[in-house]
């Protein structure tokens, strides 16, 4: 790819990391694009590849491939995750593991993989979280816990790899990933009148890797629509 700026999306076959993405591609970025799914079909200026971020030879091999055809990455966004929901006493030890390998590890495998290519570029790292980092349904332990330690991870980074290196996260409330039908009931429920779309986060997320934040480090941004804000009384 001989595109200026290059960036490493995860997660990418679907949803929020596709939309990433193709708005990074649309901006002038190159783009590759990482997902343990089989990759989709080529779109210009983004190149799809198949590998498991929980699996470290697997990180591993993706940065070398991008270090010998590219020799740089301006930008890496950790997408890839997963939920498993089920009751605490059903939730095995390998199942809890597996969200966090998925969920956290990953993003700690990517950016030790990637630190030198991002900090020649004076990159920039962004983590997808969640919401539900700071608030939960039951049977979402796995999930919070992976979510709410990605928003550590984050600052952890941001501290570590500062100033060559930004590092921040999105957290995300409901965003239609799927186009479920959806209510007006289900809008109305959002101080912002709707349900997010994954463009919402992809124009965060592009505005994060660009030079516009330039002093934007260290920070979580909640795109939920208020949600967080918002007083329930039952």
């Amino acid at each position: 790819m001989s595109e200026a700026r290059l960036a490493l999306v995860t997660g990418a076959a679907r949803g929020i990391g596709a939309a990433i993405a193709a708005r990074l591609a649309a901006g002038g970025w190159g783009v590759i694009a990482a997902d343990r799914d089989h990759p989709s079909p080529a779109v210009p200026r983004i190149r799809a590849v198949q590998c498991d971020v929980a699996d470290e030879e697997e990180v591993a091999a993706l940065i070398a491939d991008i270090r010998a055809e590219a020799g740089k990455l301006n930008a890496l966004v950790c997408n890839a995750g997963f939920m498993i929901r089920k009751p605490l006493a059903d939730l095995s030890l390998a199942e809890w593991s597996r969200v966090l390998a998925t969920n956290l590890t990953s993003t700690f495998l990517l950016v030790r993989a990637a630190e030198d290519l991002l900090r020649a570029a004076h990159g920039a790292v962004v983590t997808i979280a969640s919401t539900r980092a700071h608030m939960s349904e039951p049977d979402t332990e796995s999930y919070a816990a992976s979510k709410g330690g990605l928003v550590a991870l984050t600052h952890a980074l941001a501290m570590s790899l500062g100033p060559a290196v930004r590092v921040n996260c999105v957290s995300p409330g409901w965003i239609d990933t799927r186009g479920e039908p959806l209510t007006q009931a289900d809008h109305a429920q959002h101080p912002a009148g709707r349900v997010g779309r994954p463009e919402d986060v992809a124009g965060l997320v592009a505005w994060l890797v660009g030079p516009e934040s330039g002093f934007v480090t260290g920070a979580e941004f909640l795109i939920d629509g208020g949600m967080t804000r918002k007083m329930i009384y039952i």
